[in-house]
């Protein structure tokens, strides 16, 4: 009876879109166009840098007015796990692709996101308006990268649009609306709600901030969701245009206020009727979580490496965990990044204090501010704090910082070798003798290696040197020379002088 119940409450479910492709390729002015906003004008160098949900309504073949639900995922190279994650809540990615530019790097990157999700697929082929536009160069590209469109050796759908003008835009919602038809993306209303966390905010009024995407049921006012360790009450519901909602259903992007504590982006929430079963559901999960960390502790402990400690403060989850990517691709074999804390939102007094003394702590922020009393407390102690608003510059200043933070190993790198062919008078801790050099060069004042039988057997310095009886600075490979060599050791003919420097690697 139960499951006639639920086939009774299943329904179509709007389809869920994702936009992916290239960094300049205009995802962004196409989401712009659509939902008759603008969000570029608003990120650091028309670079989309936060990950949000929008609902829109198109007219199908029959007229009848349909909902499609979009994601804009960020197109920098960085942020591929949110692209990956946009993939997975996706039901449907569109690539855009530049009809001037063609196909590039992130092109491939993104559909091969695509094509391991297995999701249906789309491809736009953008600024067809623009003089340098060449539509059948860039379907000829993409068929030679193995994406083949139809009528071009496959069946990817394609679009050819101007997001600028609008131009051939209806034409791809249609196409949304076609595809969704026929793959048949359905829901249960009568279910309880689950999807995943898009992105987190901190306000400093209303506390933690969770917007989500729901996958399937109802979400109502009054019940609790959990997501991972963390809950959150749906009090306070506001679908994406900051409305306040009473009730939300599949494929809706909403946004929740009050979590305990910061939810993971990326992870998927369930909802509960009791706000005791979501707190035992997150208790069970942090349990295991714990289990798991242990485990992989006792697996993996890191030996002789610098831990470089990093304090980390971002305006929004998805750009800390884009930074926390770039952090892990810089490698060293004697130290290593560790973020010891991060978050959303200013960096504050508490944040500088919870730093110990010497620890070469590094303190970024990301598109947020500074507490003034944070400033003076750094001051006062000595610590930096840098902040960016580009992740490729961050990462290229964490470069730079590694190679001058790391610890530097000393090795011996010879730079002359000559051979002993007379051993002269001695004094107490001076020697006279007279060789010929083999390779490199030898200079006054040098300390040298006295080897014999190709062991080291004591060092010593060239106090004088000399090169057909006159006094000189160095001899070069291939000359015989005299020397005076300050030396405890006794040197004797067959031996062999090495001169050699200190390099810090």
């Amino acid at each position: 009876m139960e499951q006639k119940n639920q086939q009774k409450n299943t329904a179509s479910r709007p389809p869920i879109v994702v936009v992916m492709g290239h960094i300049d390729h205009g995802k962004s002015t196409l989401l712009d166009y659509i939902r008759k906003t603008n969000i570029v004008d608003s990120e650091t160098g028309g670079i989309t840098q936060t990950i949000s949900a929008y609902e829109v309504v198109h007219k199908d073949e029959a007229g009848l007015e349909k909902k499609i639900t979009f994601l804009d995922t960020p197109g920098h190279e960085a942020f591929s796990k949110m692209r990956e994650r946009g993939a997975l809540i996706a039901d449907i990615a569109i690539l855009v692709v530049s009809a001037e530019d063609g196909v590039k790097p992130q092109t491939i990157e993104a559909w091969k996101t695509i094509a391991e999700s297995k999701i249906p697929c789309i491809v736009a082929i953008n600024k067809i308006d623009k003089p340098g536009a060449n539509i059948e160069k860039t379907k000829i590209e993409l068929a030679e990268n193995e994406i083949y469109l139809e009528n071009y050796g496959g069946q990817i759908p394609v679009a050819e649009i101007s997001a600028k003008v609008g131009t051939g835009v209806d034409n791809l919602l249609s196409l949304i609306l076609i595809l969704a038809e026929v793959e048949n993306f359905t829901g249960n209303a009568s279910s309880e709600a689950s999807g995943f966390v898009i992105e987190v905010n901190l306000d400093s009024r209303r506390g933690i901030l969770g917007t989500l995407v729901l996958k399937d049921g109802t979400l109502k006012k009054g019940m609790t969701v959990a997501v991972e360790d963390t809950t959150c009450s749906t009090r306070i519901m506001e679908n994406f245009k900051g409305e306040v909602i009473g009730e939300a259903t599949f494929s809706s992007p909403i946004r929740i206020v009050g979590f305990d504590k910061m939810p993971r982006v990326g992870a998927e929430f369930i909802s509960f009727d009791k706000k005791s079963d979501a707190e035992k559901f997150a208790k069970n999960w942090k349990l295991e979580k714990s289990k798991d960390a242990a485990k992989k502790s006792s697996d993996s402990a890191e030996a002789d490496k610098k831990i470089l400690p990093i304090i980390l403060k971002a305006d929004v989850a998805g750009s800390l965990e884009a930074i926390a990517k770039e952090i892990a691709k810089i490698k060293s074999e004697s130290a290593e990044f560790r973020i010891v804390a991060s978050g959303v939102g200013p960096i504050t007094e508490s944040d500088i204090k919870g730093i110990s003394g010497g620890s070469d702590a590094l303190v970024i922020g990301f598109n947020v501010k500074t507490d003034r009393s944070a400033h003076e407390v750094a001051e006062q102690r000595g610590i930096t704090i840098t902040n960016f608003d580009i992740i490729y510059k961050l990462a290229e200043w964490l470069v730079t910082e590694m190679e001058d933070k790391r610890p530097k190993v000393e090795t011996s790198e010879t730079v002359g070798r000559a051979k002993i062919i007379r051993a002269f008078s001695r004094t107490k801790e001076r020697q006279i003798v007279g060789g010929k050099v083999m390779e490199g060069e030898l200079k006054l004042n040098s300390v040298v290696k006295i080897m014999r039988r190709d062991f080291e057997i004591g060092r010593g310095k060239i106090v004088n040197l000399e090169k057909s009886k006159a006094k000189v600075s160095s001899v070069e490979e291939g000359a015989e020379f005299g020397m005076m060599v300050e030396s405890k050791i006794e040197i004797v003919q067959g031996d062999v002088i090495e001169s050699f420097t200190i390099v810090k690697k």
